[in-house]
């Protein structure tokens, strides 16, 4: 189903001229440096095609035959590759392994037949000297940056625009070649179709923490993983046309400049439809971070989600299209499946719709409505740092949202553990543990125990929730009595406060008459005194422990509390 999914997705981009997706037999690669040849063969400038500086510096990308599968083996590409397979220039201190590179990019480039090119013509003519060394030398600088960098280079015909491998009758060449194969021929598993079964697929790059140089979804290596003797991708036969397709798809997906992609955890997610719709390109905005440049790029586009859920007219073509959510991780030198989901754009929209409604709670002014998975996942990470964020939190949850599934238990405890941890109850934790309470409570039907609400509830006789509010009213008059204090209460007791109330409520209970005491408004301590008294109505005792979402629950009415105290009056009225 997923490559199938991904084949339908090549043949629709392939179908649109402006999509610049490859066609079969070629990909789109970075060439750092280009050598300009006239019509004889000679050398005439090698250019590097490097564009931007810093960490946006990129060599440019051009359309070149698929790259071949390298191993320890000599495996030459098809008129580009790097200086030793291309100019036979050793590199490495291997002159000898050198000839026999250079040999096979030869013999590559001779393949082609002969075609009437002139560009092939002088691409042969200059592969024909034998000391290549001494008539390159003579180009300066950009030598001896190609020989620093080892990079992959291919050529031009002085006075033309494109590379040698891009005319078009070099291109047609090209792909006879890559359809004249017939051995082998079988039913593809993906398409059912008879078709050539591919022995090594191409390899899938982009996926955070794989190779560098790629991994595979298909490949067999060992004999363990063969069946009836049969040999690599016999194993599991997929024609040429097929594993083009869904590799060249998944590459494309998982590029540098694709807008369907983002990272969560150690999942590399990638997004698409069956049809073109406007939702594949805007999915990561609701979830990823926003650009320093427009920083509210997320809200909005929330927003305009919501409209659109909520109209209740009846669905469109669009919003009846399937669509496709992979999250891929790293395993080795092979990709591994973390989720797979398919669903409606109008069902994925509800999803993501829900999301943004349970994780919704009160927030300082400054703070925006919405908070990217990226802000809510680090707030549960030691120091706030990415790479604390435990990889299987990550999946787990953006399948959890995509699947409306509840929350994983982990996510709330990463939570309550890093308040317990920094004693701070903040917006993006509040946000979390709100969100995983009431689904878990929505999905299994306990009845008993009502949702947690965006704002103070005053109503809610939760025995968590009231000790949270009772807490945070406990620490604001300590605040009000001890102006610039250094530490509250919160600092030294909200762990045992949460965890086992019996153990320090009461003594706390005695020390709020202390702090009373110093105010010196005798309405504010009467104010007080009332709201701890409409608090207390509904505890009896305090208990000796709190279970894992009771303990949640302190925690939000904790924060409510904390923010009612900080809203205006006419806020509140609003």
């Amino acid at each position: 189903m997923i490559l199938q999914a991904l084949k339908e997705y090549y043949d629709r981009k392939a179908a649109d001229p402006e999509s610049q997706i490859a066609p079969p037999g070629f990909e789109w690669k970075e060439i750092p440096f280009v050598l300009v040849l006239n019509h004889e063969g000679s050398p005439v400038s090698l250019n590097p095609t490097y564009e931007g500086a810093g960490k946006a510096k990129r060599a440019k990308r051009y359309l070149v035959p698929q790259a071949v599968k390298k191993t320890s083996g000599i495996a030459s590409n098809l008129l580009w590759d790097n200086p030793e397979y291309a100019l036979g220039v050793p590199l490495k201190g291997k002159p000898e392994r050198v000839v026999e590179q250079h040999s096979a990019f030869r013999e590559r480039v001779d393949s082609l037949g002969q075609i009437a090119d002139p560009g092939l013509a002088a691409v042969r003519r200059f592969l024909a000297v034998s000391d290549k060394t001494s008539i390159l030398e003579p180009l300066g600088d950009s030598w001896k940056q190609l020989l620093d960098e080892g990079g992959n280079l291919s050529f031009q015909l002085a006075g033309e625009a494109g590379l040698i491998v891009e005319r078009q009758s070099v291109r047609n060449a090209i792909q006879s070649i890559s359809s004249a194969d017939s051995d082998g021929k079988g039913i593809c598993l993906v398409t059912g179709a008879t078709d050539v079964a591919e022995r090594l697929h191409t390899a899938i790059k982009g996926v955070w923490g794989a190779q560098s140089s790629g991994a595979n979804i298909v490949s067999f290596n060992l004999d363990a993983f063969r069946s009836f003797g049969k040999d690599q991708g016999a194993n599991a036969p997929i024609g040429k046309s097929a594993a083009f397709a869904y590799t060249t798809a998944l590459n494309h997906l998982l590029g540098k400049d694709s807008s369907q992609r983002m990272q969560v955890g150690d999942a590399s997610t990638i997004f698409w439809s069956e049809k073109q719709t406007k939702f594949e390109q805007q999915i990561v905005d609701f979830f990823g971070e926003p650009p320093k440049e427009d920083p509210d790029r997320n809200v909005r586009a929330v927003e305009s989600l919501f409209k659109s859920v909520r109209t209740g007219a009846p669905l469109t073509e669009e919003e009846k299209a399937r669509f496709y959510v992979l999250g891929l991780s790293p395993n080795a030198s092979r990709i591994a499946i973390r989720f797979w989901i398919v669903d409606t754009v109008r069902g994925m929209s509800e999803k993501i719709c829900q999301h943004f409604t349970d994780t919704r709670i009160a927030h300082g002014p400054r703070d925006k409505d919405t908070l990217s998975l990226f802000r809510l996942l680090v707030s549960t990470a030691t120091q706030g740092k990415a790479d604390n964020i435990p990889p299987n939190l990550a999946g787990d949850t953006m399948r959890a949202v995509l699947e409306g599934l509840p929350y994983p238990q982990t996510l709330l405890q990463a939570a309550i553990r890093r308040i317990r941890a920094e004693h701070e109850v903040t917006y993006p934790r509040a946000a979390l543990i709100k969100a995983c309470i009431n689904r878990s409570t929505r999905k299994n039907n306990l009845t008993e125990e009502r949702e947690l609400t965006v704002s103070l509830e005053e109503s809610n006789t939760n025995i968590g929730y009231r000790l949270g509010r009772l807490f945070a009213t406990l620490e604001k008059i300590q605040a009000e009595a001890n102006p610039g204090i250094n530490a509250t209460i919160r600092d030294r007791f909200y762990g045992a406060a949460s965890g086992t109330p019996v153990t320090v409520f009461a003594n706390l209970m005695r020390l709020k008459n202390h702090h009373l005491a110093k105010l010196d408004s005798v309405g504010r301590r009467v104010s007080f005194e009332k709201l701890i008294g409409q608090i207390m109505a509904e505890i009896s005792d305090f208990p000796p422990h709190l279970s894992l979402a009771d303990q949640g629950r302190f925690a939000i009415g904790y924060y409510h509390q904390t923010q009612d105290f900080y809203t205006k009056k006419t806020d509140k009225s609003e």
